[in-house]
């Protein structure tokens, strides 16, 4: 599982040209599944999500969680984010779960970050396309992957 964080003043995103969701400052988080994910990769970003501290401080120094601030998060599913690119010019996406498997972990990621706090979530259309509208705050964009938990 990936997820591609972004710090954000706000976001938004529209579906057949109308605004579903849209937050102001916090985490506009794009959230790759693939087919070798389960709940334990979504335990574990979920828990990155919430302790990453990349919120300045009254010092000006990265150390504030999205909890600390009161901050809100905009999840949007994004297959692409497993995208092969070795071979060729046009990506191939054999590694993303299919919306069976992946419909059923995006909602688990979106309830285990609602689990123990009150985190104001807002979502996209899973599998939907979509237009995302972002200020990226910094500009900070952090990736994590539940499969590589070295970095």
């Amino acid at each position: 599982m990936r997820i591609v964080v972004q710090r954000v003043s706000n976001a938004s995103v529209s579906f057949h040209g109308k605004e579903k969701s849209k937050i102001g400052k916090g985490f506009l988080v794009l959230l790759g599944i693939e087919t070798e994910d389960d709940s334990s990769d979504a335990d574990y970003l979920v828990k990155k999500l919430l302790n990453l501290r990349i919120f300045s401080d009254d010092e000006g120094k990265m150390n504030l969680s999205v909890l600390d601030v009161h901050g809100e998060i905009l999840i949007v599913s994004q297959f692409t984010l497993h995208a092969a690119t070795k071979k060729g010019n046009r990506p191939s996406y054999i590694r993303a779960a299919r919306p069976e498997q992946a419909i059923p972990l995006y909602h688990y990621f979106i309830d285990e970050l609602q689990k123990d706090f009150e985190i104001p979530i807002q979502t996209g259309e899973f599998g939907a396309d979509m237009q995302v509208s972002l200020v990226n705050d910094g500009p900070v964009t952090i990736l994590l992957d539940s499969k590589s938990k070295d970095y």
